[in-house]
C-alpha cells in the first residue's frame, strides 16, 4: 500500500463526500480509491468511515485522523517543492473556473503568455457564471466577481470589476436614450438572475457620493453571460455590463453607452481556494499572473477610458 495515496484518498472523501466523487477528483478508479481506503484502516486497526450503498460518513476516529493527513500532505508537498522550485518550473494539472465572457475577452487571449512563461503546467479551464463548489468539483482554484459568501474560502484580491450601463443602436432608435436612472422606469431594462436562487439582480447607480438603488421592469432576465449580452446586442432593452465587454462592443458598434455619469458600482475581483487546499506552485503562480493581468488590461481598468468616452461625445 501506498500510505500517502491512501491518506490522500481519505482527505478527498471526507472532503468530497463520497468514494466516487473522490476517484473522480483524483483520477483514479472508483475500486483503486476503496481498496486504498481499506487497506490504510486495515493497517491503523481503526475504522475511518461509515460507508453503505448510498452514503459515506467519518467515524470520531476519523475525524480525528483528518486534520493530520491534511498536514502530512501540506508538508510532504512543501518539502518536494522546496528541493525542485529551483530547478523546474511549476507543473502538472490545474483546475480553474472563471466566469464565461472574462474567460473569452480577458484570459484566454492572454494564455499564450501564461504558457510561454509556465509551459509544464496542463490547465483544465472550466467557464460558467455558478460559483461551483471547489472542494467537491476538485478545483484548485476560481475567479469570483462579488462579496464572498463562504468563509471557509481563502480570496486574494485581483481587482475590480466595473460595469457600464448600455443599449444597441436600434433600442435606442426606437425608444430614446434615457438621461438619469430615475428615466428607466419607462424603459425596457434586460434583468440579470442568480442561477442559484432565481433572484433578479436590483439596479446600482453611483454618482458624487448619491447611490440609486432599485429594480427595474424587464420583459426578459437572463442568467448567462453570453445571452445576456446577445439581448443586449439585439435591441432586447438597455442592460448593464462588465466594462471589458462593454469596451469591445462599443469598438465593433454594436453597444452604446448610457448613462455616463452614474456608473454602477464596481464589483470585487477574487481569485479564491479552499483553505485546506495546499497553495502549490502552480496554483500560486497563477493567481500572480491573473493579478498581473488584470492590473494590465485595459478593459479591466476600463472606467478612465470610459470617463473620457462620455466627455467626447458631450
Amino acid at each position: 500500500m501506498n500510505k500517502l495515496q491512501a491518506m490522500q484518498v481519505f482527505v478527498r472523501v471526507v472532503e468530497t463526500g463520497g468514494i466516487t466523487r473522490a476517484a473522480d477528483s483524483l483520477q483514479i478508479s472508483k475500486a483503486g480509491a476503496t481498496t486504498l481506503i481499506q487497506q490504510l484502516e486495515a493497517d491503523l486497526g481503526v475504522k475511518l468511515l461509515n460507508r453503505t450503498t448510498r452514503s459515506v460518513s467519518v467515524t470520531t476516529d476519523g475525524a480525528a485522523y483528518y486534520p493530520r493527513c491534511v498536514a502530512i500532505l501540506a508538508e510532504v508537498r512543501d518539502t518536494e517543492e522546496s528541493l525542485t522550485q529551483r530547478h523546474a518550473s511549476p507543473q502538472g494539472r490545474l483546475r480553474v473556473e472563471v466566469p464565461t465572457l472574462m474567460a473569452r475577452l480577458v484570459i484566454v487571449p492572454a494564455l499564450p503568455a501564461f504558457f510561454a512563461r509556465y509551459p509544464d503546467i496542463d490547465l483544465q479551464l472550466g467557464c460558467s457564471e455558478r460559483r461551483a463548489d471547489l472542494i467537491e468539483e476538485g478545483i484548485d482554484c476560481a475567479v469570483w466577481s462579488g462579496e464572498l459568501e463562504n468563509s471557509t474560502l481563502i480570496a486574494r484580491r485581483v481587482g475590480q470589476l466595473y460595469f457600464g450601463t448600455c443599449a444597441a443602436p436600434s433600442y435606442l432608435a426606437a425608444h430614446g436614450e434615457p438621461h438619469h436612472p430615475d428615466e428607466l422606469g419607462v424603459h425596457r431594462c434586460i434583468n440579470h438572475f442568480s442561477p442559484r436562487t432565481g433572484k433578479i439582480f436590483d439596479w446600482v447607480f453611483a454618482k458624487n457620493g448619491v447611490r440609486i438603488q432599485t429594480p427595474l421592469r424587464g420583459h426578459i432576465a437572463l442568467d448567462d453571460e453570453n445571452s445576456y449580452l446577445a439581448a443586449a446586442e439585439a435591441g432586447l432593452g438597455i442592460a448593464q455590463i462588465p466594462a471589458f465587454v462593454l469596451k469591445e462592443a462599443m469598438e465593433r458598434g454594436s453597444l452604446e453607452l448610457l448613462l455616463g455619469d452614474w456608473f454602477p458600482e464596481p464589483a470585487p475581483l477574487n481569485v479564491v481556494y479552499p483553505q485546506n487546499r495546499h497553495l502549490s506552485s502552480k496554483i500560486r503562480v497563477f493567481v500572480d499572473w491573473v493579478a498581473e493581468l488584470f492590473s494590465e488590461h485595459d478593459g479591466i481598468q476600463l472606467r478612465s477610458t470610459l470617463h473620457e468616452h462620455v466627455s467626447a461625445r458631450r
